[in-house]
């Protein structure tokens, strides 16, 4: 049986006031060739569908017109978990209908594991895969609140709440098998952040309570399981070593800073119950570079992509000893005429004569929560002892907003 683990699609996320809705489309449309060239029976989407939790008509469409393009082909199985950017409820809200089609949609966590548990089978129905789709697992999913507990306590909490989550889910699989008389492959799915995972300046990771504080390690995670597929992390990459536990990565980069990452999705075939693992490189569908140093390095640059025919999007970031005030009308001079277009300008020598100190340009929207938060904790002079405890109490009021938000809609 062949699958293919993808993940954090982030469907209808902009990049600097671009939208980038062809490349989502590219995508899906090399994707639903790709799971009809290559023979694939299951699609597992481990969370991150959309980029916020109410998506444009646009990315909706996207999303069910390639699941009804699946649907079509010989791929037999969809299963969608929810990131932490989906809303459960709207992930939701049409899964029945999906079923019609062999989708399968898990938007939230269950009150009882076994809604987590798929048996999917073949056209003879006979059993072929067991899927333990734990979606992103929330705050409230996991722990229960105690006055006067300390953060310590909370991140335990947490981390054996995902624990004990991935043990039932396991243990119900390991029953079914029995019952089913049918020894076949297990497959886990979720949406987390392990310890150790790698990460890269701006890839738009969400820094929540549970997604950034709680980072589980790979031993909490049952040893029946045949294979892993895990969200969350955009950089393609195996969890503590693991050949079959891994992060299939996003497949478009979702900043400058992913820019030269190769993006894949994991092709997994399972031989019995043993899964061997190959990463399929993702086409690169709107080119990201970023363009560093002094005025000659910058502008040299721009005329070796010009004269290959670029049509890059370029992030630009200035390091030269001289003050340049007229940067961004220079670079809008260097690039005219060309295909490519410049998203984003950072000026690290602009100085603040007033002040007197070298500081960097930078706008709100370059910065996250967090360090807007660290930013006004530096302003004030709190100090250096008191921050760690500030920043996780901060990170723990962020979740739950954004929980909030989500139970909301």
């Amino acid at each position: 049986m062949r699958l293919l683990h993808t993940s954090d699609w982030h469907i209808g996320r902009t990049l600097y006031g671009r939208k980038r809705y062809e490349e989502f489309e590219a995508f899906l449309h090399w994707l639903a060739e790709t799971i009809q060239g290559d023979g694939i029976d299951a699609l597992l989407v481990a969370g991150d569908v959309f980029d916020t939790s109410v998506p444009s008509n646009r990315a909706q469409e996207l999303y069910y017109r390639f699941l009804c393009r699946v649907a079509a082909s010989p791929c037999r199985h969809v299963v969608v978990v929810a990131g932490n950017h989906d809303s459960p409820s709207f992930l939701n809200a049409p899964r029945e209908l999906l079923k019609a089609l062999n989708v399968h949609v898990i938007g939230s966590a269950s009150e009882n594991p076994e809604d987590e548990v798929l048996v999917l089978r073949d056209g003879r129905d006979t059993p072929e895969l067991i899927v333990c789709a734990v979606p992103y697992l929330r705050d409230r999913d996991i722990r229960v609140a105690e006055a006067g507990e300390s953060v310590e306590d909370k991140e335990r909490k947490l981390i054996e709440g995902i624990r004990r989550r991935y043990a039932a889910v396991a243990a119900i699989a390991e029953r079914k098998k029995i019952e089913l008389g049918a020894d076949v492959p297990v497959v886990a799915m979720g949406h987390l952040f392990t310890d150790g995972g790698q990460t890269v300046d701006g890839d738009g990771v969400r820094e929540l309570y549970v997604g950034s504080l709680a980072h589980v390690t790979a031993g909490i995670f049952p040893e029946n399981l045949n294979y892993l597929a895990l969200g969350h992390l955009h950089v393609p990459q195996n969890v503590n070593g693991s050949g079959i536990m891994r992060y299939s990565g996003s497949p478009l980069p979702m900043g400058f800073g992913e820019a030269m990452q190769r993006k894949s999705v994991c092709r997994v075939e399972f031989h019995s119950r043993a899964a061997s693992v190959q990463l399929m490189d993702v086409p690169v569908f709107q080119k990201l570079e970023r363009v560093k140093g002094d005025w000659d390095g910058i502008s040299r640059r721009i005329l070796e992509l010009s004269a290959a025919g670029s049509r890059a999007w370029l992030e630009v970031v200035y390091e030269g000893d001289e003050v340049m005030g007229d940067l961004r009308e220079r670079l809008d001079a260097a690039v005219s005429g060309t295909q490519m277009e410049i998203l984003r300008v950072k000026n690290s020598r602009v100085i603040d004569r007033v002040l007197g100190r070298i500081h960097e340009e930078e706008t709100l929207e370059d910065l996250d929560a967090n360090e807007v938060f660290e930013r006004c904790l530096a302003v004030h002079d709190v100090p250096e002892q008191q921050r760690p405890e500030l920043l996780r109490a901060y990170g723990e009021a962020l979740s739950s907003l954004y929980e909030d938000e989500v139970n909301a809609l």
